[in-house]
């Protein structure tokens, strides 16, 4: 059993930026892929960004050019920086693990982990 505990959501104004943070359990050495998802009131949860153990990722064609995903093995926690945030960034972020695949992909079903959400909310 891997927990998954996710931080640093809050309030921003448009055009900032926020840090969030995954941190594992269990040893990064031991997780593959790590994706987030965010999912607002009203919406259908949306793949917003990928790092697989290596270090590749994919983003979503909305956050491309904002978002850097990022792994600390160290720390076992995966970051996931957002710039130039909008208002339409406004949702739940949840991110989610991977044990025995390194490939970031949109299925639910592949991971196994799920960190318990944190709140974003862009507003001025």
């Amino acid at each position: 059993q891997v927990q998954l505990v996710e931080s640093g959501g809050g309030l921003v104004q448009p055009g900032g930026s926020l840090r969030l943070s995954c941190a594992a359990s269990e040893s990064m050495h031991r997780i593959g892929a790590v994706v987030w998802y965010r999912q607002a009131p009203g919406k259908e949860r949306e793949l917003v960004a990928g790092i697989t153990s290596g270090g590749s990722t994919n983003y979503a064609d909305s956050v491309k050019g904002r978002f850097t995903a990022s792994r600390d093995n160290t720390k076992n926690t995966v970051y996931l920086q957002m710039n130039s945030l909008k208002p339409e960034d406004t949702a739940v972020y949840y991110c989610a693990a991977s044990m025995g695949r390194d490939y970031v992909h949109d299925k639910a079903v592949m991971y196994d982990y799920w960190g318990q959400g944190t709140q974003v909310t862009v507003s001025s």
